[in-house]
């Protein structure tokens, strides 16, 4: 027969486009609006509700960026509509794409109980069903109008004192509406079918006979009477959509998903508004269609949802009783895992999952990070302390060089922990059901022939929204479909349990997962990632010295405190603030929130101190380094013994120009460009900088990524180099011990000073940036005269290596990598450690030899800064200061250690007593990462600590206080139902710790 499949194809599309879909409502009348503006911020509901309201008419102009208004819709049900299904229909003027990134808004009843959110693709409200005719109509919307900020340009939409006052948007259709529920169901039979149809081979039988279907559907309707004729075209339609799967059809677990950005392209003020519209939605479709299940993580907004929106916290507490809304994921938020440190990526899930627990009394299982742009090769054992045992993502997808080889696959991280992870291979985490989606994901499956179940996060996301019920009625027809995979709503716990089931020998991926994407967010906004680091290191001091004050002393434990401030850090390592791709708005709160976390942790570290010094005039050294320094033992206080050997640091002038720095350990040579052309270990007689080169250089690269500016760096950003060697200044410090140069380029200056402490075995180098570049990237570079296939990058409760040649494809994808406080390279029996107190980004590369010798160098350089215009069009300007230590001669024992020491100072107090630690450790391997009081308040003491140094470990603890009893827990502090128990003999408590792994106890006070 002749073929008429593409008129027929083409007939569907019209047809549905301008004459069913229209006909789901076919008879409006209009609602009258008033509008309140509210100046300022946003408003407490009851204020919104009594404001004096204006009238607004249709097609008017309304909403400065960021604002909020209030509208007030009334009008009557006409009485002729008495029996049938009514909707208010309420367009702020959405835009149909980008659902989450323009306006929103929350509907309210008169009595201020919320209904609903409103946004491009969920524009009703139910009215009733049926109504009676005559019904009086009275709603009030909470609408926000968030300013479009989606570049790729710069805009100063992204802060309120920049966006200026134009109005947004233009209010769009506010009508009463019947509602044809037959019509609404004919548009998604006819939508399924019809997507379904276009993945079906074009010989296939299966695809004619739906062919025919919708062709005999189409003749059924008529199209001057669409309404009276629905029915009859979906009996054309039963039969097709009758057709069960095949049995070996893929299968897809639906979960419902509104993956929420705590903040984005919106401040986190918004979020909190964010999060209630979609709750509100999510819980009144759980109402409507019994099958749902939604799920939504982080527990930061489920926290924002009890605080602020009491009745619609009310409707998720009855939801999750029934188990149809599912708090997922267990952490605090949904954070970045690269640049977190080891402490706070454990507190991410010791707040999450207790949260839940408190709220809920759930235990989460899983892990839920679809967006996170990669995954640190520490997080498996952190995952299982924490005990949940599997993860799922999707950011790996959107890698650009090599597509990774598995969808569900079991994860090992370098401590040797296992958790089954899995990528749905649907490759979004916004997915909608279309037919095109669904056939992706049965084709995209890694796993065909051993396992067939794969899971789809479904709703629409980023800026929120969540599952609609056209998604609904679209799982209700795939559920068992022939041609298609099934699909059915399940919760995630549901679905790994069936993943593990049926993959039991499931492959391994060992080490990190690296995302080919996104690397430029390990150093844009560089003020955001030294508050964070900042931030970290005084929570540190602040447990440890508030909880020794406590034991010794009596002083009051400030738990409260801590756990807010702890949350506050942990907010601010979410997956777009930390990684500086957030708006100016964001990014001016965040460096204002950590200067008053800063103030707060310095209050109570000081009050501490003092409580444990006591009154008197011995100056003391509080240590608060997980080693002893100077005399000073970790985590203790004493008098500083000044016994460093060697000579000062005193700079001498060198014959050529420059200086020369000696301190008996090193000879630090600096030229009169003020760069360092020698730094020699004079103990092994080793010079480390890499002949005919210069350390401590600054080079400028142009960075203009192909897409996401604050996000990405090309691998071509290094066709094009700039070395900074031009000196505006150089000359001895105002401290005598150290040289000071000074350089300008472009329209920014920066002042290096290179300094030798007396005693040690490192040069630190101090810079400090006045940063007024445009689409450039700052790196301080140090080549190093080392053979190295592979270099060490501290980590999560240890280090990873990496290759430092590009042998393959995904070698050399990783031009562009994270390390916490070092880099370490070695030869066998010498290396050398570069070691940083704010900087996570870096690159190591290889070249041969300038001298003759065939040998190769290596070349370590941190991302100092970064200028890319969208989102935030002044990113990273103004003055900067980093802090990096070149340490030659080092082990991975002395990376471990001088990371620490860059990082956490030592400070002097006046006092009368010296402060024992309150536990100290007999192996440098093992590395005490917390000491503080149980979050119980029951006083007792929790520690934890990590084997550091990739070897097994067997150290002695020894407390410094009277205890009665000895736990090994979890990260919640919860006794381990299977863990080996430690020999304890008195104060003295030996473990055994394989390499990296990390362990907590808890030791009772009596």
């Amino acid at each position: 027969m002749h073929d008429d499949r593409t008129l027929v194809e083409d007939r569907l599309r019209r047809v549905l486009s301008e004459r069913i879909r229209p006909a789901v409502y076919p008879e409006s009348v209009p609602l009258q609006v008033a509008v309140w503006h509210a100046p300022g911020e946003p408003v407490p509901v009851a204020e919104g509700l009594a404001a004096e309201h204006r009238p607004i008419e249709v097609g008017t102009p309304w909403g400065a960026p960021w604002g909020t208004s209030w509208f007030r819709v009334t009008g009557t049900v006409p009485k002729a509509w008495a029996g049938r299904t009514v909707e208010a229909l309420l367009d702020l003027g959405f835009e149909q794409d980008l659902p989450g990134f323009q306006c929103e808004g929350l509907v309210h009843r008169p009595d201020g109980t919320p209904v609903k959110g409103l946004n491009p693709r969920n524009q009703w409200v139910r009215i009733g069903d049926p109504v009676t005719g005559g019904e009086r109509v009275c709603l009030h919307i909470e609408a926000a109008a968030n300013p479009l900020v989606f570049g790729p340009g710069p805009t100063p939409l992204g802060e309120k004192e920049t966006a200026g006052s134009a109005p947004q948007y233009t209010l769009g259709r506010m009508d009463l509406a019947v509602f044809d529920d037959t019509v609404w169901e004919l548009v998604l039979d006819l939508e399924v079918l019809g997507e379904l149809m276009a993945e079906l081979p074009v010989d296939s039988a299966r695809r004619y006979d739906i062919l025919r279907a919708v062709e005999r559907s189409l003749d059924a309707v008529d199209l001057q009477d669409v309404n009276g004729t629905a029915a009859r075209a979906r009996e054309q339609l039963a039969g097709v959509l009758s057709a069960p799967a095949v049995p070996s059809a893929h299968r897809i677990s639906a979960v419902g998903h509104a993956h929420i950005d705590s903040a984005w392209l919106w401040p986190l003020r918004e979020t909190v508004r964010k999060v209630a519209r979609t709750a509100a939605n999510m819980t009144a479709l759980i109402e409507d269609r019994p099958e749902f299940v939604f799920a939504m993580s982080q527990a930061q907004q489920w926290a924002w949802v009890k605080e602020h929106r009491p009745e619609v916290w009310a409707r998720v507490r009855e939801a999750v009783a029934k188990g149809r809304f599912v708090p997922a994921g267990g952490m605090w938020v949904e954070a970045d895992t690269n640049m977190p440190g080891s402490e706070a990526m454990a507190r991410q899930f010791v707040h999450g999952k207790r949260f839940f627990l408190d709220e809920f009394r759930l235990e989460n299982e899983e892990v839920w990070l679809p967006d996170t742009f990669g995954f640190a090769a520490g997080l498996p054992q952190i995952i299982r302390a924490a005990g949940a045992k599997w993860l799922l993502t999707q950011k790996i997808s959107w890698s650009r060089t090599n597509s990774f080889p598995h969808h569900t696959f079991q994860w090992e991280g370098i401590d040797g922990t296992r958790i089954l992870t899995h990528f749905p291979p649907v490759d979004t985490y916004n997915c909608a059901l279309h037919g095109s989606e669904l056939a992706h994901a049965a084709r995209n499956f890694r796993e065909k022939g051993r396992a067939r179940h794969s899971l789809a996060p479904t709703g629409y996301g980023d800026g929120g929204g969540g599952t609609t019920r056209e998604m609904i009625g679209r799982a209700a027809r795939l559920r068992d479909l022939e041609g298609s995979p099934t699909v059915v709503w399940e919760t995630p716990g549901a679905f790994f349990e069936k993943a593990a089931a049926e993959y039991p020998d499931a492959p391994v991926w060992v080490g990190e997962l690296y995302l080919e994407l996104h690397r430029a967010t390990l150093t844009s906004q560089a003020g955001t990632k030294r508050g964070n680091r900042r931030s970290e290191h005084l929570l540190r001091e602040a447990e440890l010295w508030a909880a020794t004050a406590a034991v010794r002393t009596g002083h009051p434990y400030p738990y409260a405190e801590l756990d807010r401030i702890w949350k506050t850090v942990l907010l601010h390592q979410f997956h777009d603030i930390l990684p500086g791709s957030s708006i100016a708005w964001v990014h001016r709160e965040a460096r204002a929130t950590y200067a008053r976390v800063a103030g707060e942790l310095e209050a109570i570290i000081a009050g501490a101190q003092r409580a444990l010094a006591g009154e008197g005039d011995r100056e003391l050294v509080f240590n608060s380094a997980p080693f002893e320094h100077d005399g000073v033992p970790a985590a203790g206080a004493r008098p500083s013994s000044g016994a460093r050997a060697g000579a000062g640091t005193v700079p001498e002038p060198r014959a050529a120009g420059g200086y020369v720095l000696d301190n008996g350990l090193l000879h630090i040579e600096i030229d009169s460009r003020g760069l360092v052309v020698s730094a020699r270990d004079l103990t092994a007689d080793r010079e480390a900088v890499a002949p005919g080169t210069a350390a401590g250089l600054l080079q400028l690269h142009q960075d203009f990524p192909n897409m996401w500016d604050a996000w990405d760096v090309d691998s071509f950003y290094r066709n094009t180099v700039t070395d900074l060697t031009d000196t505006d200044e150089i000359g001895v410090g105002a401290d005598g011990a150290s040289v000071r140069i000074v350089r300008s380029f472009g329209n920014s200056r920066a002042t290096q000073v290179f300094s030798l402490p007396p005693g040690q075995r490192r040069l630190v180098v101090d810079t400090e940036v006045d940063w007024h570049e445009t689409e450039k990237i700052l790196k301080l570079a140090f080549p190093l005269d080392l053979h190295a296939e592979r270099y060490a990058s501290e980590t999560q409760f240890g280090h990873v290596f990496r290759p430092t040649h590009t042998n393959t494809s995904w070698e050399a994808a990783k031009f562009e990598a994270c390390n916490h406080r070092f880099v370490h390279l070695e030869e066998p029996g010498w290396g050398v450690a570069l070691v940083n107190d704010a900087t996570y980004g870096h690159d190591v590369t290889r070249t041969v030899r300038t001298d003759g010798d065939r040998g190769t160098t290596t070349t370590v350089r941190a991302s100092l800064l970064r200028a890319p215009r969208f989102p935030d069009p002044e990113t990273d300007q103004g003055t900067h200061r980093f802090r990096h230590a070149l340490v030659p001669g080092a082990t991975i024992a002395d990376a471990v250690r001088e990371g620490w020491r860059v990082n956490l100072p030592e400070r002097r107090t006046t006092g009368a007593q010296d402060v024992a630690p309150l536990v100290t450790v007999d192996d440098d391997a093992v590395v005490v990462t917390a000491v503080k009081l149980a979050d119980d308040g029951s006083g007792d003491v929790v520690i934890r600590f990590h084997e550091a140094h990739g070897g097994r470990a067997r150290p002695t603890l020894t407390a410094g206080f009277a205890f009665s009893g000895l736990t090994a827990t979890d990260l919640l502090e919860r006794p381990l139902a299977q863990a080996p128990r430690p020999a304890c003999e008195g104060a003295r408590i030996t473990v055994r710790l394989r390499p990296f792994e990390l362990m907590t106890l808890r030791l009772r006070r009596p």
